[in-house]
């Protein structure tokens, strides 16, 4: 016997032909002594009929078998009598009448029900070769798989070459923790594998390529939660000759064509917004624009204020921002004392609440503003009854970055994110340094190869922290799904930011040494982006982790509980990389 079709394939327009099946035993029931089998593959399953009228051998072995059994049947398409059709089941109007039996394998009662959504994530990991047999994990894992060749597809049309970069390089250390291979061959030094292929991809523009992809495996040893693994997958690409709109255009379509296989139509052009105003009006770099509850600087209205809260902070050089949420009003005392300690968790002094009821304005607050103040919250706020606003007063990055994430919280409190809405978003003009008070020097916003505007390099000489990058974000509803710029191409600038950093030409050419070398041999200008596969692919199946959309992923111990690694190796390998550990009982 051999497989004619998948248990998922059978249709009405089969009755009658012979078919061999393989697969699981989903459930088994008895009645009234015929036994009937739902057989399952990765397309579906079928009702199997195991009676004693068609085969009283076939049907007493399978009166033997139980769950999750692997069973090869031989039968005939039948339809279902009237009345037990199953209009949910896509082979629900039809039924295989068994003829012949094998049972490939037996298989041990299973430690939790593949129906059961409520299993702990240790279960699951623990057991992922039982978790993957589940119809919602195969759909995940099919729709990545879709996802991936339709990217590849719109990829090779626009003429990209899939170059694969190596996996053991040069450690470059720059952000997150490299992970660290021992070479064998090279006594006491090390590979590391790359947190991703930049400066790769730059090479390939300097060879010429000047359109490269890869949907590529990349490593960073750092602390993990929901959305981030010590292996993940992005989508990486990088083109020549070009300005920022050029590579915004090609992600937009790559996004674009990915969505379209939920039947989501995206925009053809996304909006795009500056950095500073992501700032201003969300708090976050990444907003969320699928609703409003934006953001407001009232500052000014208090220039004379008497409080002394916000007289102190205007004094410093602070800021007082706040957003009203529609509905807040519904909001008890205790719970807006409670928005008030999650404020304070975020980092904030304090925050204040102001009711809007049939009554006026309600809050503590009140007491202490002039009345002109009050209607210029008013104004600002264009508050309506059922409204409440929330202000909060400090240094102008503390300010958003608390409110920011209020914001988002608030709205999900109040239900206000709409479902099944895609808001994607262009984030450009970031900056292009930072400056890092602990070690008193500037820091790259992005990576130290991001090319600043034309119109702001005057200012790498005279105020640093003014140049904007030409970098650019991609956001959908408010997770940042990937990030890249346009490349530094000529060594003279390079060397300007390696000044700014305060990289030395000898720790540069330690650490970069062939990308600078590369530069002088022709470097078109080129840039690029990086998209995170595994964030666009728990987007698009709604997952609450990227864990539900990878097949084997780690832990937040960056531990896999399958197949227990990380764990110890034996002496002799050890001792062939010249590697004597140091690691301490406790740390054992």
């Amino acid at each position: 016997m051999r497989r004619t079709c998948y248990c998922g394939e059978l249709s009405a327009s089969m009755i009658g032909e012979e078919v061999v099946l393989e697969g699981w035993v989903n459930r088994r029931r008895d009645h009234g002594g015929v036994t009937f089998v739902d057989l399952r593959d990765r397309e579906g399953l079928v009702q199997v009929v195991f009676s004693p009228e068609v085969s009283p051998q076939v049907h007493e072995k399978a009166r033997e078998i139980k769950n999750e059994y692997v069973l090869r049947i031989k039968g005939k398409v039948n339809r279902r009598p009237p009345g037990t059709e199953n209009p949910k089941l896509k082979t629900g109007e039809i039924e295989v009448l068994a003829t012949e039996l094998e049972v490939l394998n037996p298989a041990k009662t299973l430690p939790f029900r593949l129906d059961d959504r409520e299993v702990s994530e240790e279960v699951r990991l623990t057991y992922r070769y039982l978790d993957l047999r589940r119809p919602w994990m195969q759909n995940n894992m099919r729709l990545r798989h879709k996802a991936a060749m339709a990217i590849r597809q719109y990829m090779d049309s626009l003429g990209f070459i899939d170059v694969e970069t190596p996996f053991l390089t040069k450690s470059t250390p720059e952000g997150a923790r490299d992970y660290l291979v021992p070479s064998r061959v090279n006594p006491g030094k090390f590979y590391a594998l790359p947190q991703s292929p930049q400066l790769f991809k730059q090479i390939l523009m300097v060879a010429g390529f000047d359109r490269y992809y890869q949907i590529v495996k990349c490593f960073r040893d750092e602390d993990l939660r929901a959305d981030r693994q010590p292996e993940f997958t992005q989508i990486d690409l990088e083109m020549s000759f070009v300005e920022r709109e050029d590579v915004m255009e090609v992600v937009e379509g790559i996004v674009r064509t990915v969505f379209k296989l939920i039947d989501v139509d995206l925009p053809e052009k996304f909006p795009v917004m500056s950095y500073q105003e992501a700032m201003l009006k969300y708090g976050i770099d990444r907003p969320d624009t699928r609703f409003e509850m934006l953001i407001q600087d009232v500052s000014q209205l208090f220039e004379a204020t008497e409080f002394t809260a916000f007289k102190e902070t205007l004094k410093k050089s602070g800021v007082i921002r706040g957003f009203k949420a529609p509905g807040g009003a519904r909001f008890s005392r205790k719970e807006l004392d409670n928005w008030g300690k999650r404020a304070r968790e975020f980092g904030a002094k304090g925050l204040i609440s102001i009711k809007v009821t049939d009554q006026g304005l309600q809050s503590n607050l009140l007491k202490y503003l002039s009345s002109g103040e009050i209607e210029g919250l008013k104004e600002a706020f264009q508050v309506q009854e059922g409204d409440v606003v929330f202000l909060a007063a400090d240094k102008e990055e503390s300010v958003a970055d608390v409110l920011g994430r209020l914001r988002l919280e608030v709205a999900e409190a109040l239900g206000l994110i709409p479902e099944d809405t895609y808001a994607p978003l262009w984030v450009v003009d970031f900056p292009l340094l930072d400056w890092d008070e602990d070690e008193k020097r500037y820091v790259a916003v992005h990576h130290p190869f991001t090319s600043p505007m034309d119109e702001d390099l005057p200012l790498l000489d005279t105020d640093p922290l003014k140049v904007r990058a030409k970098a650019y974000d991609v956001v959908l509803n408010g997770q940042e799904i990937g990030g890249g710029s346009i490349r530094i191409h000529r060594r003279d600038v390079q060397k300007k930011i390696f000044d700014l950093l305060r990289i030395s030409e000898e720790e540069a050419k330690i650490k970069f040494g062939f990308l600078l070398e590369a530069l002088e041999y022709g470097a078109p200008p080129h840039g690029g982006i990086a998209l995170g596969f595994d964030r666009v692919m728990s987007i698009l199946t709604k997952a609450e982790s990227i864990r539900e959309v990878i097949a084997f992923p780690k832990t937040q111990k960056a531990q896999c509980l399958m197949t227990g690694a990380p764990s110890p190796v034996d002496e002799g390998q050890l001792k062939e990389l010249k590697i004597k550990l140091t690691v301490t009982p406790e740390e054992k």
